[in-house]
């Protein structure tokens, strides 16, 4: 079931507005002489329950912070409404305000705790490690990828001692953050890290977060396929045999296990899909890329929802 509701228009044959103490989206009258714009109704492609899921989640953060009763300008429901526009739609925030009768600061307010609250409910690695095992899964996939980003200016030094762009990515020719993620065997995301910024190889970023989770699972009997950037992981991560210096070819032996663990690994790529393909948010992201964690985990917990990971 959608969740249909008005977008900002300019119905003539009403002669009143909604208000924020309504708790919903903003129709705002005028003479057909004096404002020029077109009303539609819009629909967002998501669960209800999702919506009253994330509502959940913020009402009970309102509780802890001892919010007063109706003393916010949206309801629950309508601010998870909007937080979830902003992830499905990349639904900018001046929209977001001028749909939801809301002034600009209190929508990216709005947004960001959403992300906050989506955030915390993302497992930890140890916990969709155990998970997985339980579970009887094979074996797990690691995998790294750019979210790109703006607002990335901060500078650094290579290792060659050069000034760089922290938050810029040579390979993929982009500025963003460097998310680790673990997947099931199906490719469905386990978990995901914190960002690291893109200059910062998918190896390094692995050891400051997955891989000493990672050799535990590998302990329990749980190994991690991974590709050839996660050459030296360590005991437990399987990497594809490289090709030999001076032209040798590798044994047949070698070849096919390298053809057996690419075709069972490339499934880690439908992950990534999952994610970015449906919470749009994560294919360019504006705000501040100290928050590219955060909205990542947040994106992991809707997933898990809709697929029924969680309740």
């Amino acid at each position: 079931m959608g969740i249909q509701a008005d977008t900002r228009t300019n119905r003539t044959v009403r002669k009143w507005a909604w208000s924020p103490s309504r708790r919903g989206l903003t129709t705002r009258s005028a003479s057909a002489g004096r404002l020029h714009v077109i009303a539609y109704r819009a629909t967002l492609d998501v669960p209800r329950e999702l919506a009253q899921f994330v509502a959940k989640l913020l009402l009970a953060e309102r509780g802890r912070r001892g919010t007063p009763e109706a003393s916010r300008a949206l309801t629950c429901f309508w601010q998870a409404v909007l937080g979830l526009r902003w992830f499905r739609d990349r639904t900018a925030p001046d929209a977001l305000a001028r749909d939801h009768g809301i002034s600009r600061a209190t929508a990216y307010r709005y947004v960001d705790e959403v992300i906050a609250v989506l955030a915390k409910e993302a497992p930890e690695l140890r916990d969709a490690l155990e998970r997985a095992r339980d579970k009887g899964v094979p074996h797990v996939i690691l995998d790294g990828k750019i979210i790109p980003a703006d607002r990335c200016g901060e500078k650094t030094l290579s290792v060659k001692n050069e000034v760089i762009d922290l938050w810029y990515s040579g390979k993929a020719r982009a500025h963003g953050g460097n998310i680790q993620a673990i997947f099931a065997p199906d490719g469905f995301p386990l978990w995901v890290s914190d960002a690291e910024p893109s200059s910062v190889h998918d190896i390094t970023a692995a050891r400051l977060h997955a891989l000493p989770g990672l050799y535990w699972a590998a302990a329990a009997d749980l190994p991690t396929l991974a590709d050839p950037g996660y050459h030296g992981a360590g005991i437990g991560v399987h990497i594809p045999v490289k090709q030999p210096a001076g032209g040798r070819e590798l044994d047949i032996g070698t070849r096919t296990r390298n053809a057996l663990q690419r075709s069972l690994r490339c499934l880690g790529e439908r992950g990534f899909a999952l994610l970015n393909q449906r919470w749009r948010t994560l294919q360019h992201i504006t705000a501040s890329p100290s928050k590219i964690g955060d909205i990542a985990r947040a994106a992991l917990v809707l997933t898990h929802f809709e697929h029924g990971y969680i309740k």
